[in-house]
């Protein structure tokens, strides 16, 4: 008998552009899984391919922070290697079972159902695992359930950033926390740290940082995980419109307000009603128009060019800038009360430069992955002496510049191989010739000041260290205190 199935309801409000938390995505998923096969606890395992490992990044597990699994380790273990689903009525009874993880937790498994999570070309991405049945034990019909939501999760990881991780040829080991922004240093968990928290709130948000470091990934990241991710993200560039469209562009105007209007139009302002203003490059406002913005920023009210009547707007406010805003403030070119209602939650996003060499690697295969695709060319790898000379270059465009000078190379390369001289940068790695390897762990820069290289050096060590600064500190031969203060 077919069962019929019915879509998994948190996936219908997904859109691959969005910067949603992926844990709380997976974890969702998780429990809506579980509630449909009314069992008692539930798993996603993801295949980590760079370790041969599954990893339990989504878990009913309270007793343990994670599960890590062998390939052919237990039930889940068995089932990421042979792409196969397995029922189990009594789990001791079953000689794939381990009991190491209910050892572990004290936790007894009586039942267990496991599906392959399986990409379009057959490869594994993870496992799809139900725990004890509450009424009776799995049956067919259950089987037949899990796998359909095994597809449904698989569509999704496909998806999300996540599919760059997950491919069999990575090379770089499961991390990850907002899908579509990648890395891992110290300094990016940090701004995901404080992400996630403004997200949770009303207060408005100011994302700092150099142009091209991901500015508006993180403001993206700011609604999509908060309580307005329904509602509309409208963005205003505020660097592109002259001064004389601006204040028309934000509010909008009324019929007959100037020669040509013919009509009444709402303006960015109004379109953001119950969703997020983004206000990019908000440093750039002309000084006749902060004190309109700092009405609508402190009274959520606004009114159209050529209108008498103010109105209400229930926005989110998030802004992002370039520019030294306590510089413009100290020249009065921007207004100090402005400056404050801004910055009530301030984030820093680190220039590329300053965030190490693990996550230059992760953000290079990344693109690799996505942009090979993207135009045809999915087998196109990387030499060592190119690697060599995107970790010597400084990155003044930050992401962005990385991002298109790969996707320049990929388009260019009259072969299958990657070389320095497909790539459009002027740094060029001092010591690494065509055809050798940069050795394991190496850390490779351009010249810059040496406080540049030594904070990227210690942010190289920290990200090879996982972010332990205990362990950071004996890597460099310094106290760890002498570490926290150079890091400050």
């Amino acid at each position: 008998m077919t069962v019929k199935h019915e879509p998994l309801q948190v996936l219908r409000t997904l859109r691959p552009d969005q910067q949603v938390d992926l844990e709380e995505l997976l974890r969702l998923v998780v429990d809506e899984v579980t509630r449909r096969l009314d069992a008692d606890r539930g798993t996603l395992y993801l295949l980590d391919h760079a370790r041969s490992e599954l990893v339990s990044r989504v878990a009913h597990l309270p007793e343990l922070a994670e599960i890590r699994l062998r390939l052919g380790e237990g039930v889940a273990g068995w089932v990421a290697r042979t792409g196969q689903p397995v029922r189990v009525a009594e789990g001791a009874a079953d000689p794939r079972f381990t009991g190491r993880i209910d050892q572990l937790t004290g936790y007894q498994t009586t039942s267990l159902l496991a599906a392959p999570v399986v990409d379009p070309d057959g490869g594994v991405l993870g496992v799809l695992q139900v725990l004890n049945r509450r009424a009776g034990t799995f049956g067919p019909d259950d089987e037949e359930a899990l796998a359909a939501l095994a597809r449904e999760v698989a569509a999704l990881l496909q998806a999300t950033s996540l599919r760059a991780q997950l491919h069999r040829e990575t090379r770089q080991h499961l991390a990850f926390r907002f899908n579509h922004i990648v890395g891992e240093s110290t300094a990016m968990r940090e701004v995901y740290e404080r992400t996630a928290r403004a997200a949770r709130t009303e207060a408005t948000v100011l994302v700092r940082g150099e142009s091209g470091s991901g500015k508006e990934a993180i403001a993206r990241a700011v609604h999509f995980n908060s309580p307005r991710r329904d509602g509309p993200f409208v963005k205003v560039d505020c660097a592109a419109l002259p001064e004389a469209l601006l204040e028309n562009e934000l509010f909008g105007h009324e019929r007959g307000a100037f020669t040509g209007a013919d009509r009444t139009v709402e303006g960015k302002v109004a379109q953001a009603d119950g969703g997020t203003l983004f206000l990019d490059e908000v440093g750039e406002v002309p000084l006749a128009a902060q004190g309109k913005l700092l009405r609508l920023l402190q009274e959520r009210t606004f009114t159209k060019v050529g209108a008498t009547q103010a109105q209400k707007v229930d926005a989110r406010f998030v802004c992002a800038t370039h520019r030294d805003l306590e510089a413009l403030v100290a020249d009065g070119t921007f207004r100090q009360d402005l400056y404050y209602r801004l910055r009530v939650v301030q984030i820093d996003v680190p220039p590329l430069r300053a965030r190490g060499a693990a996550d230059l690697d992760r953000l290079i295969d990344h693109f690799l992955f996505e942009l090979g695709r993207r135009h045809g060319r999915p087998d196109l790898v990387l030499a060592p002496a190119a690697r060599a000379a995107l970790h010597a270059h400084a990155w003044p465009g930050n992401v962005r510049e990385l991002e298109n000078a790969l996707e320049s190379a990929i388009v260019l390369a009259p072969g299958q191989v990657i070389a320095p001289a497909e790539l459009p940068i002027v740094a060029r790695p001092a010591a690494a010739p065509v055809g050798q390897a940069v050795p394991e762990g190496a850390f490779v820069t351009g010249l810059r000041p040496l406080a540049e290289v030594e904070r990227a050096y210690i942010e190289h060590v920290l990200a090879a260290c996982d972010g332990n600064r205990s362990a950071a500190a004996r890597v460099l031969q310094i106290g760890r205190n002498t570490l926290q203060r150079k890091l400050k």
